[in-house]
């Protein structure tokens, strides 16, 4: 289990003391405050467990969750961890969305046997359920259609152009923001959205456009948050693609 990475998200420092104890010998781990502060570490690293606390400041949990679903920024389970603990309160957090919900004071057996419950549901999920998780990550009919005429590794070829152009688009993107012309980063993201919806970059393909309107709406409150969902949703891509080309290599 070395290579599972949990985050553990809680504003009290004993808490995640705690936490972290419990764990390490089994896990690698991060931490964070807070929902935003969780929100920024899984925009830029892969989580194969979130523990999430309820009661926080800045962000609270459910914020935190809503956003993550929203966004589909992961789907890693999330568990909810607080000190509410009677049978309303257990239905309200699995009906929020959390994958499961553990009572403080956390039981050290109790924890370590529901993170590895996940992980192993997670990792024998039949592929349908996980097709159904990724579903919007890449347009297959797009891979499927490209396929009719053309050879795995032309087309492997493309998606690394692709792969390429997008990180200097993003990379430029990111220079933009550096010396504040906010005015000039339509014209990448354009060319960005052009060239994912394309190849079917689906996910990638919708936060262009979200980023877009927000730049033509002169909405720059979030364009640090929205350059750093652009590149964490790429490497997402990538990743997924090159699933998909071995997948179909093996055929």
């Amino acid at each position: 289990m070395e290579n599972k990475k949990i985050l553990i998200v809680d504003d009290n420092n004993l808490n995640r003391k705690v936490l972290e104890n419990i764990i390490c010998h089994n896990y690698q781990f991060e931490s964070a405050e807070n929902g935003l502060e969780a929100i920024e570490k899984i925009k830029k690293d892969v989580f194969n467990v979130i523990l999430m606390d309820i009661q926080m400041p800045v962000m609270d949990g459910i914020t935190a969750l809503k956003i993550i679903k929203e966004e589909v920024l992961t789907d890693a389970p999330i568990i909810a961890i607080s000190a509410y603990s009677d049978q309303t309160d257990y239905e309200y957090f699995l009906s929020a969305g959390f994958d499961e919900f553990i009572a403080k004071p956390v039981k050290p057996k109790k924890l370590l046997e529901s993170i590895q419950q996940h992980l192993s549901n997670y990792h024998n999920a039949p592929f349908s359920d996980n097709q159904q998780l990724t579903s919007d990550i890449l347009d297959e009919s797009v891979l499927i259609q490209l396929m009719k005429y053309n050879t795995i590794d032309n087309i492997k070829t493309v998606y690394e152009d692709f792969d390429e152009e997008a990180e200097c688009l993003i990379g430029e993107i990111k220079h933009l923001i550096d010396v504040k012309k906010y005015s000039e980063i339509g014209e990448k993201l354009h060319i960005l959205k052009g060239n994912s919806g394309t190849l079917g970059a689906k996910r990638l393909f919708k936060h262009v456009g979200i980023f877009e309107q927000k730049i033509k709406d002169t909405n720059f409150e979030d364009i640090i948050e929205d350059y750093l969902t652009l590149q964490n949703q790429l490497n997402i891509f990538k990743s997924h693609l090159k699933d998909k080309i071995t997948h179909h290599k093996n055929e």
